[in-house]
């Protein structure tokens, strides 16, 4: 099943950058993609039209069935919550505890109480910090922020997890830590799509990786494999069905 599609997608902003010209690709559910490309190639760009920041100048984009261009707006707020999102500066709010920080999505969507709490204390379990939900962000480390806002992207059991150069203030360790969490993510179905300069970490992680050079797929990589030397090559994840097995995450 095709989770994410790009159909001869152009974005060009209101200062006349074209950030995107004529980009087609396609991603399968429960696949784990690398975008990779210099700073300014575009990869920005198509996290935020996968995430419906933004809409295609030309083009469409379908992200699990939905054309984004046609969206009515009443319906973006539930769109939004099917993309969870991770950033390079994890975008937490410092004075308030973990635990507040890890709910906010569902806070947004008027989830119980009970559940709520139920939920938070799951995710943050998956990413290894629980016990921690009564701490401020600034009590932790870089890397423990990080998994904070990994925990945050997940707790609404999103088909789609989307990461913005994730492990950009990370050194090597903390950032194949990182890795290894969205790959336990793709393992139970969900569909991952990590902008990197990184390559030594792509390398390391064998996925699909799809090159963008000045707006556009380069031609010959959006297939391509990395393999670490000696690494056993990982499947593409193509795998049928509408995104994660809800059973796989029963507490999520």
């Amino acid at each position: 099943a095709r989770m994410i599609v790009f159909d001869r997608v152009s974005k060009r902003y209101p200062n006349g950058r074209e950030a995107l010209l004529n980009v087609s690709l396609q991603i399968g559910a429960g696949e784990m993609v690398f975008l990779t490309g210099r700073s300014g190639a575009g990869k920005s760009s198509v996290l935020k039209l996968i995430a419906l920041l933004e809409r295609p100048t030309r083009g469409s984009v379908t992200v699990d069935g939905a054309n984004t261009s046609t969206l009515p707006s009443r319906a973006i707020p539930a769109f939004r919550r099917k993309v969870g999102m991770v950033f390079q500066d994890h975008k937490l709010l410092m004075d308030r505890p973990v635990f507040d920080n890890v709910a906010l999505p569902l806070v947004v969507a008027d989830t119980p109480l009970r559940e709520l709490d139920k939920r938070v204390r799951a995710a943050l379990d998956q990413v290894g910090l629980l016990g921690k939900e009564r701490l401020r962000p600034d009590e932790l480390s870089i890397g423990e922020q990080q998994r904070v806002g990994i925990a945050r992207a997940v707790i609404s059991k999103p088909p789609v997890l989307i990461a913005d150069e994730p492990t950009g203030n990370l050194d090597h360790g903390l950032a194949l830590e990182v890795m290894r969490l969205f790959r336990r993510f793709q393992e139970v179905g969900v569909t991952i799509v990590v902008a990197t300069h990184d390559l030594s970490l792509v390398g390391e992680f064998g996925q699909r990786v799809i090159h963008i050079d000045d707006g556009k797929v380069a031609d010959g990589v959006a297939e391509a494999r990395v393999a670490a030397p000696g690494a056993a090559e990982a499947p593409a994840g193509l795998r049928a069905g509408p995104g994660p097995d809800p059973a796989a995450l029963p507490n999520l």
